[in-house]
């Protein structure tokens, strides 16, 4: 069974930075798409940042030029770097995986909690 295990989160007061790892296990495939969403309270779940396997990168506006994600095609790994955090990036961070023929895992979530 494929397995996607997060690491990183943490709790940061606001302007501190964070980095989010994942990485996809007993899977021999490589990911087409690889990202993180979040989830707030009382929120729906929403995308942060995603990579392609050609290394294309897509971000939420609210997180544009704060976080940077990396990832590695051949490892199925992916990195998430949040920088100038604020209160509002306060969620569960979850991990995203995507392959052919529809394919697609979640972890199990990482709390990023930004306070004060």
């Amino acid at each position: 069974q494929v397995q996607l295990v997060e690491s990183g989160g943490g709790l940061v007061q606001p302007g501190g930075s964070l980095r989010l790892f994942c990485a996809a296990s007993r899977i021999t495939l490589r990911f087409n798409v690889m990202g993180w969403y979040r989830q707030a309270p009382g929120k729906e779940r929403e995308l942060v940042a995603t990579i392609t396997r050609g290394g294309d990168t897509n971000y939420a506006d609210s997180v544009k030029g704060r976080f940077t994600i990396s990832g590695d095609n051949a490892k199925n790994t992916v990195n998430l770097q949040m920088n100038s955090l604020k209160p509002e990036d306060t969620a569960v961070y979850y991990c995203n995986w995507n392959g052919n023929y529809g394919a697609a895992y979640w972890g199990q979530g990482t709390q990023v909690t930004v306070s004060s």
